[in-house]
């Protein structure tokens, strides 16, 4: 399984930027895997960063690149 980091260097690497690793968060949760939750998240139900509709592509590509889907 890929970590957070491999999934931004690939993306920067194909795509030239850097994603935030909530926006990487969200877009699993969107495909269905695991995600963790973390203590000091505010609310459990509502995301303060959603990922941007035009980043979600590049992460899908990433992690499908990187064999998670």
């Amino acid at each position: 399984m890929a970590t957070y980091k491999d999934i931004q260097n690939w993306i920067k690497e194909n795509y030239g930027f850097v994603v935030k690793t909530c926006w990487i968060a969200h877009v699993k949760e969107i495909c269905g895997l695991p995600v963790g939750t973390v203590p000091n998240r505010r609310n459990k139900t509502k995301r303060i960063n959603p990922c941007p509709p035009n980043k979600v592509i590049p992460i899908t590509q990433a992690l499908k690149f990187l064999g998670m889907i």
